[in-house]
């Protein structure tokens, strides 16, 4: 089948979250240095003026699921709109050091609710041989808030602004946030939830606009997995038959964090101006970075239905661990600083081309639609978990000792390898149902 127009608009709007999510996370690398000057910030206030916001992002992934079901992916997501323009607003006029914090979360909550909603709603809408590489492009907007976020604080460092400098670079963010409210206004409800209310003829009219292949088979596979639902309503989530799809959303949410992708991308700046770099030099150096990171999702979502979930994995946990261990090297021995540039582009596109493509999709389709929500909050509450864990005792680990922290992302992703090669199943080319029989959850 081909894409038309309606799934285009569904996916590019949905995936448009993940544009924000993406630059609410990195626009802060930009700012720690002279946040550390305005509010005299110690390493471990630092470390929670970045994690801050990840504590709005835990509540809105551990949430996000509950609107999500009563009135709809869609609509919630408008509502997720509305904290990410808050928040940008309110963090570019804070008046001091927890007015930031506040509005910091509320930027979490709508960063956390549209990790869920945003992949879950793309997956919804989307036809089986079309899922991974349409809900793949939740992570290319991810990825490109995260490069817009880098290129937005050089733009704006150039203007030497001085104190005022980080007022503008988070409050910029209320543009696309604005842009994202008013998309959101254009695009229809996923046919899952449709068929949920019992709205059946709407749901038939939201497949046949997404030219769904064999659209009464689907259909009847949607109306029986929400049958069951249905027959076990309140069925928990935390049950044995359900272990083995909660292991692996757990666990690929917890190795996507122990690669060290946000904590890197949050201390960006950082990072180059431990290894020598002036404060533009190091905004550079964050362009490149974020651009390589673009361009290999991008390759990666072009192939993960053809590779396949589990090799790409396997093959993004050796480059990671290899370019890891090397940089923590960089900082162990003197004098090699001009290899951290292309070692960071690398371990990035590793990890784009791996966790970074693969684990919103994951986390789309490995549990039934009983009890999707559920899980899919779960498994993103573990990531967000683990993110404010990592960011947050990272620029104290690297206080102590720069290399610490690169030695032990390596050590992790040398495990995640085999957990993945001994553990997990491949997924492409199975509709969401399949699935869940091949995972013996009917």
């Amino acid at each position: 089948m081909t894409l038309n127009s309606y799934l285009v608009r569904g996916t590019l709007v949905g995936a448009l979250g993940g544009l924000l999510f993406g630059f609410d996370t990195a626009v802060i690398a930009g700012t720690t240095h002279m946040l550390t000057q305005v509010y005299a910030l110690s390493s471990g206030q630092l470390g929670f003026t970045v994690s801050s916001a990840l504590i709005g992002t835990v509540i809105g992934a551990m949430l996000s699921g509950i609107p999500g079901q009563r009135i709809g992916r869609r609509d919630t997501l408008r509502i997720l709109a509305i904290a990410y323009v808050v928040s940008a607003i309110g963090c570019a006029l804070a008046w001091n050091w927890y007015a930031l914090l506040f509005f910091r979360v509320i930027g979490g909550l709508g960063i956390g609710g549209s990790s869920v909603l945003g992949p879950m709603y793309i997956a919804e809408i989307a036809p089986a041989q079309w899922r991974g590489r349409l809900v793949g492009t939740f992570q290319i907007n991810i990825v490109l808030g995260v490069l817009l976020a880098y290129m937005s604080n050089f733009y704006i460092e150039t203007f030497h602004l001085g104190m005022q400098q980080w007022r503008w670079q988070l409050g910029v963010a209320a543009v696309p946030a604005a842009l994202f409210l008013v998309m959101l206004l254009t695009i229809g409800r996923s046919p899952r939830w449709l068929v949920m209310q019992a709205r059946i003829e709407e749901a038939r009219e939201a497949l046949f606009r997404a030219n769904t292949p064999d659209l009464e088979a689907e259909l009847q596979d949607i109306v029986a997995s929400v049958h069951l639902e249905r027959q076990a309503k309140d069925e928990p989530l935390l049950t044995r038959k359900y272990r083995l799809p909660i292991f692996l959303a757990v666990s690929i949410a917890i190795f996507n964090q122990l690669t060290g992708i946000n904590a890197i991308l949050y201390y960006m700046n950082d990072i180059f101006a431990a290894a020598g770099f002036n404060s533009l030099s190091a905004g550079k150096q964050a362009v490149y970075v974020g651009l390589g990171n673009l361009f290999a999702t991008l390759a990666a979502i072009s192939v993960i239905d053809k590779l396949g979930r589990k090799t790409l994995l396997l093959i993004g946990s050796v480059g990671m661990a290899v370019c890891l261990l090397l940089v923590a090297v960089i900082f162990q021995v003197p004098g090699h600083q001009r290899y951290l540039l292309p070692l960071l582009v690398f371990y990035i596109v590793a990890f784009a081309i791996s966790q970074g493509a693969v684990i919103w999709v994951y986390l789309a389709e490995v549990f039934p639609t009983r009890v999707r929500a559920k899980g899919q909050s779960l498994g993103t509450s573990a990531n967000w978990i683990s993110n404010a864990i990592i960011s947050g005792i990272f620029p104290v680990l690297a206080v102590s000792h720069a290399a610490l922290p690169f030695y032990f992302f390596a050590a992790m992703m040398a495990l995640q390898f085999f957990v993945v090669l001994f553990i997990y199943p491949e997924t492409k080319n199975l509709s969401l149902e399949q699935m869940q029989r091949k995972l013996g959850i009917d």
